[in-house]
């Protein structure tokens, strides 16, 4: 900058004369000592105020604070919101998660209990007879379940035929990783015999907001629960406001 070259090409100068300055006083007073009168004794002490006082008027300031550098301007285009320019500094490899992160609280705002359904939902069996050979969990609702863990105190519940049901549902979610971050636990996994029981969980739990495949159970609970998301690829008709129609969990959260 033209500035500081200046102000460094001054500063420059000033060293300069002072070093010449120095050179030159050494000489005179050396020249004064060869002479040991009164006289030139006086003179010596007489110089060395007058150079004292011109080197303390021409000495560059220490203390005198630098002028900073101008700061070079941002990169970012005008207008960009700070929301945007705060996730550009997450990992690639995990965007996907902020994203889901985002979408999970904006749908949940304010629930604190999350209930759902694993039939049709979490499984891809969608029948309690399928239950009773084999449990699969859905690739895709695996870290958004995790994420609905994290945000909210979640249980999950089935209406099951038999012991084996609920030992092959339990499987199934520990092999998935479901267990695995504390969230959701074993114990927060819930087992009826019939679907009066699963609205019954349901209210006794207090849910802020419940999952569920069957239109019965959304409806009857329509009146006791803040909201709901009925699962379901056909549309559910006349539905209460305070519920939601989806085809999948992960359609709902995306």
């Amino acid at each position: 900058m033209p500035g500081l070259a200046a102000e460094q090409d001054a500063v420059s100068m000033v060293r300069r004369i002072a070093r010449a300055l120095n050179r030159r006083v050494t000489d005179i007073v050396a020249l004064l000592f060869n002479h040991k009168s009164a006289g030139s004794l006086g003179a010596v002490a007489g110089f060395a105020i007058a150079v004292v006082f011109a080197w303390r008027f021409l000495r560059p300031s220490q203390g005198r604070p630098r002028r900073p550098a101008p700061k070079r301007p941002s990169a970012t285009p005008a207008g960009t919101p700070d929301s945007v320019v705060s996730d550009a500094s997450e990992p690639v490899g995990d965007s996907g998660k902020l994203v889901t992160r985002q979408i999970v609280a904006k749908r949940l705002s304010g629930c604190r209990k999350v209930t759902c359904q694993l039939l049709g939902v979490v499984f891809e069996e969608k029948t309690p007879e399928e239950l009773q050979k084999h449990a699969t969990v859905r690739p895709s609702v695996v870290e958004l379940l995790l994420e609905i863990s994290r945000h909210c105190d979640l249980y999950l519940m089935e209406t099951v035929l038999d012991d084996k049901s609920e030992e092959n549902a339990l499987m199934a979610l520990e092999s998935a990783g479901l267990f695995r971050t504390g969230g959701l636990m074993k114990e927060k996994v819930l087992f009826c015999s019939t679907e009066v029981g699963r609205t019954s969980f349901v209210r006794q739990l207090e849910a802020d907001f419940h999952i569920d495949t069957s239109l019965d159970i959304v409806s009857q609970l329509s009146r006791f629960i803040r909201c709901q998301l009925f699962i379901s690829s056909m549309e559910g008709g006349q539905l209460a406001a305070n519920i939601f129609n989806s085809p999948n969990l992960e359609q709902f959260f995306s």
